[in-house]
């Protein structure tokens, strides 16, 4: 147990970054999986989530990356922005191309779930090592108290939204994002859902159901063209005397060629004998 403590102790004496000196640490000192974020050389320890927590970071993901603007974006993504400084947002949006180790491009959009045992001056030591890395925008969605989306835009003062309104990041996302959608399951189920949709090209659920029941109408008539036919074809055969068997019914009654019926219809009203047009 003493043991224990002492590591612990070991581990938040590293996290502790002095103001002005840079510390040992590089960036490629570090490996994949590693409980740890690098400023300026010096490790910052990054414990687990809180299972109250670990739910907004999935579902925003889900929202911003089935955004039909967006084409990358990764959860805990460790980005290299300089040799002694690696960060990793929560969730990153606009990154650069997939590749072995680190990546070194800064996401345009950076997202941040700040919980009730955020270390907040680190935190707003990473907004600044991104803005002059790159990035454009930070949001930060504050769980403790009440929820609220703090926006650092890059050279603007720090916006707050709260529930109701939208959040907007021009050239990275296609859509407004609300801000309960970055945290209640409900809201961000329905703006993946209508992201979903407009990557299919639909601009929402009602425009499928409207195309699923002009498809069904367009059917229905091609089913009741087919029908006709093949009834003016049974009808002009028994006319002229001819007689249909099982197997000839069973020939009219498959065909969906509308063409090959109107010829038939043709055969069976002019043919000398009607009984050679669907084989005796």
């Amino acid at each position: 147990m003493a043991r224990e403590k002492a590591n612990w102790q070991a581990i938040l004496a590293m996290s502790i970054k002095p103001a002005t000196s840079r510390g040992p640490f590089r960036a490629d000192s570090l490996k994949s999986g590693a409980p740890y974020e690098l400023s300026r050389g010096h490790p910052i320890y990054c414990a687990p989530t809180g299972a109250d927590d670990t739910g907004p970071n999935g579902l925003g993901f889900a929202v911003l990356s089935s955004d039909p603007a967006v084409e990358r974006a990764w959860v805990d993504p460790g980005i290299k922005l300089s040799d002694d400084t690696l960060r990793a947002p929560d969730v990153g949006v606009g990154l650069g191309p997939e590749k072995p180790g680190w990546g070194t491009v800064a996401p345009t959009l950076a997202v941040e779930f700040a919980s009730r045992e955020q270390d907040e001056r680190d935190l707003q030591t990473k907004i600044v090592e991104l803005h002059a890395a790159g990035t454009r925008w930070v949001w930060v969605l504050r769980l403790s108290g009440p929820r609220r989306v703090e926006v650092y835009e890059k050279g603007q003062p720090v916006q707050s939204f709260t529930p109701g309104q939208r959040l907007l990041a021009p050239g990275v996302l296609q859509n407004p994002v609300p801000v309960e959608a970055l945290y209640d399951r409900d809201a961000a189920h329905e703006a993946t859902l209508h992201n979903l949709l407009q990557r299919k090209g639909y601009d929402s659920l009602d425009a499928v159901r409207d195309q699923g029941r002009q498809e069904g109408r367009q059917e229905g008539l091609r089913e009741g063209d087919l029908h006709a036919r093949r009834d003016a074809v049974r009808a002009v055969l028994l006319a002229r005397g001819a007689t249909l068997s099982d197997a000839r019914a069973a020939v009219l009654d498959a065909c969906t060629d509308p063409a090959a019926l109107g010829r038939w219809l043709a055969l069976a009203a002019t043919a000398p004998d009607p009984g050679e047009v669907l084989g005796r």
